[in-house]
């Protein structure tokens, strides 16, 4: 397994950043699979996945470009640099363009583990690259790109909470299942690959959500370490979590659905970015859910989170609604 050395300073400085290059490269490799985690990618896949797949159809070069740079446990380093805080998407793009093309060749030989093939021995590999990703951003990432804003940070400030409730190694476990776990001794294991450690006792650490279900682990040398994350699945595919007909009887459909939604706790915001509805309605139903003792207030941060109370877990329990299905598909980088 692939594992980091922390120091306890490096968890406690570490942070949720929400960024719109990762969230257009994770959305480029949900095309370049076509396999969808929940049915929300699947209805998103039928939209954008014909129009990409003739892109690359036209454009030969750049489609065995992505099936090179994707590699099967690496990702070529050029492709997927490691935005700082606040990063203009067209600055990262910027970045890739500027990339030596000896050094773009370099990365993806070691994405193949072999050679590269002949129609990529060419210096344009990093225009190439930049051009596809700035395709993804402005056809299949920008038009959605406030709403998927809400969901990241809807994500971040419930990753926050469950940090304040029940310290980092929960949140680890939870992040990319079956592959970053807590180990114990300030290590972090990042993968299930055979690979060195990395002592990165002093380094910034960051952990980055992104809608499409699937994660990687990155860094940039020096310093610089990141886990990529797919969304809690409710917050990815609000739709998963079915409303029962008795439930909804209840308390009307759409109280309903703000009533299932809460877990992980959700503030008025998110659960209006996730739900569609309007603040007022939103709010309207926590005011009910609140005063019927279903739902309680929590702060986390500047935040104030709803979330069940134990009488309305039985209430969920009792009426059959399940917990709904977490994106399970995940691809390590490291």
């Amino acid at each position: 397994m692939g594992w980091w050395q922390l120091s306890a300073d490096t968890l406690v400085r570490s942070r949720f950043v929400v960024c719109p290059f990762t969230e257009t490269f994770a959305t480029l490799r949900l095309l370049h699979t076509g396999t969808a985690a929940h049915p929300g990618e699947e209805a998103w896949l039928r939209a954008h996945l014909p129009g990409y797949r003739a892109l690359l159809a036209a454009d030969p070069v750049t489609a065995l470009l992505v099936r090179s740079g994707m590699g099967t446990s690496w990702i070529a380093d050029f492709l997927a640099p490691l935005p700082r805080d606040g990063t203009p998407l067209e600055e990262t793009l910027a970045r890739i363009r500027a990339t030596d093309p000896a050094e773009a060749r370099a990365d993806v030989r070691v994405s193949l583990r072999g050679p590269l093939p002949a129609a990529l021995e060419r210096d344009d590999l990093p225009e190439r690259a930049a051009a596809l990703l700035a395709h993804v951003w402005t056809r299949t990432v920008e038009p959605y790109w406030d709403r998927r804003r809400r969901i990241l940070e809807a994500d971040v400030v419930a990753r926050t909470a469950q940090v304040s409730r029940g310290g980092w190694a929960a949140v680890i476990d939870s992040l990319l299942p079956g592959q970053t776990r807590w180990l114990g001794d300030n290590r972090l294991q990042v993968n299930r690959h055979e690979r060195p450690p990395r002592d990165i006792r002093g380094a910034e650490l960051v952990f980055l959500p992104v809608t499409p279900g699937r994660g990687w682990a990155t860094w940039e040398e020096p310093g610089r370490y990141a886990i990529v994350y797919g969304c809690a699945g409710a917050l990815a595919d609000p739709g998963a979590r079915s409303v029962p007909a008795s439930l909804g009887t209840l308390l009307g459909t759409g109280r309903a659905k703000v009533f299932v939604l809460l877990d992980p706790p959700l503030s008025t915001s998110q659960l209006v970015a996730v739900t569609g509805q309007g603040l007022g309605s939103v709010g309207r139903h926590l005011r009910v859910l609140l005063d019927a003792g279903l739902v309680e207030r929590r702060r986390a941060g500047r935040s104030v989170l709803y979330v069940r109370t134990a009488a309305g877990q039985v209430l969920m329990e009792a009426s059959g609604a399940g917990a709904g299905d977490s994106p399970s598909g995940v691809s390590i980088r490291s």
